[in-house]
């Protein structure tokens, strides 16, 4: 009989097997069927199967209900214990695994397994993500002064096995490390060098002294970067400490001020040493070469003079005499048979004579009666026969 033929007679089956004809049959089995034969099964093997022989013939005995929810269990526990047996680390991070309590492994990034139960995941530690932690407080310096430092802290857990299971709460002592390593470094500073050109020192032992802190805690924790963002004086003392800084600013300007003018001015100074030392060097070679020409010629001349004394020493006279009046417009005449030496004063004798012959006679040691006119030089000579004329007849 086709499937969808309506049933008729007791042999008559309906295409999903149930021979029952006077149950009306709409389509496949229920969900509560496939669950009582699983159930059937299940207490089969669980030994639920001893009640079929109580003759009761009742499917829903205490056996029947008790296999269907050891089943369940039994199911739930193989789902539960599959999906807990794998599990994912992400890139950034790494797994810290405990076996029966105790540390086991470092899982790396990507999928992994563990024995469920046996194994137990600590925490995953993300072991690239930059960490800050701020803080901002008032302490007391070196010099019994009170600021205000407000701090910035970067840091990375570098180690996930120490940052899990080292300490309890790595983020509360990084906390209190960082406030106990800034109240050190102030405590022992001035607040002049907190406020102005110390902060980057004081900074730098900050850092110092919290890594040593960190490294002592075996925490796992390595510091990225650490800055003072800000430190102020105590509010009612502020207006003071401005004061002092724009004098310091003043000071430093005033010092700049005066190495700009040095360095104009010593340059300067520096080359008119240079100079003058150049022109004493020069002037002492000459002086050194004049004497030694001196020194020389005197040989030369001594040389000489041991040979004809009396016409060396006579040569030496004109040359000195010759060198005195060169320059001189005035003259002297021993006259023969006189008392008394004429002078004549040719500057003053020359005033009538034309302007060319006068300043050839008074122009120096370049004028000499060889520049002189033919005319000009016989007038000269009239007049000083006149004048030796009129000395003699007096």
């Amino acid at each position: 009989m086709a499937w969808n033929e309506p049933p008729g007679g007791n042999n008559d089956q309906d295409p999903w097997g149930n021979r029952d004809r006077n149950k009306k049959n709409d389509g496949p089995p229920e969900l509560d069927d496939i669950i009582k034969d699983l159930s059937k099964k299940l207490n089969s093997w669980f030994g639920g199967g001893n009640n079929k022989g109580n003759g009761s013939g009742n499917d829903n005995s205490n056996g029947g209900g008790v296999g269907p929810l050891i089943a369940v269990v039994v199911i739930a526990l193989l789902v539960f214990t599959g999906f807990n047996s794998v599990y994912t680390v992400d890139e950034s991070e790494r797994a810290v695994v405990l076996r029966l309590g105790e540390f086991s492994r470092v899982e790396t990034p990507g999928l992994q397994f563990k024995i469920p139960y046996v194994d137990q995941i600590a925490g995953k530690v993300n072991v690239t993500q930059i960490r800050e932690h701020s803080l901002q407080n008032s302490m007391l310096t070196a010099d019994e002064n009170i600021v205000t430092v407000s701090m910035t802290v970067e840091y990375l857990a570098a180690d996930a096995k120490k940052f899990a299971l080292n300490v309890r709460d790595p983020e509360s002592t990084m906390a209190h490390a960082a406030e106990s390593a800034l109240r050190h470094v102030v405590g022992s500073a001035r607040l002049e060098q907190i406020l102005t050109t110390g902060r980057d020192q004081v900074q730098a032992l900050v850092k110092e002294r919290l890594q040593n802190y960190l490294d002592g805690y075996d925490v796992g924790v390595t510091l990225a970067q650490l800055k003072i963002t800000d430190a102020s004086p105590p509010s009612a003392v502020q207006d003071a400490f401005d004061d002092v800084i724009k004098a310091r600013e003043d000071q430093q300007r005033l010092v700049n001020e005066a190495q700009a003018y040095a360095n104009g001015i010593i340059p300067v100074a520096q080359g008119q040493a240079a100079r003058q030392i150049a022109e004493a060097e020069a002037y002492r070679q000459e002086v050194v070469a004049r004497a030694k020409g001196e020194a020389n010629r005197f040989s030369a001349l001594y040389t000489e003079y041991s040979k004809a004394p009396e016409i060396t020493r006579q040569r030496l006279y004109l040359d000195t005499i010759e060198s005195i009046y060169s320059t001189s417009s005035k003259v002297l005449v021993d006259v023969e048979g006189g008392n008394n030496m004429m002078y004549l004063p040719l500057d003053q004798l020359l005033k009538g004579q034309t302007g060319s012959a006068a300043s050839s006679l008074t122009g120096g040691a370049s004028s000499s009666l060889n520049n002189m006119s033919q005319s000009d030089v016989s007038n000269l000579t009239d007049q000083i026969l006149r004048e030796i004329n009129r000395r003699n007849n007096q």
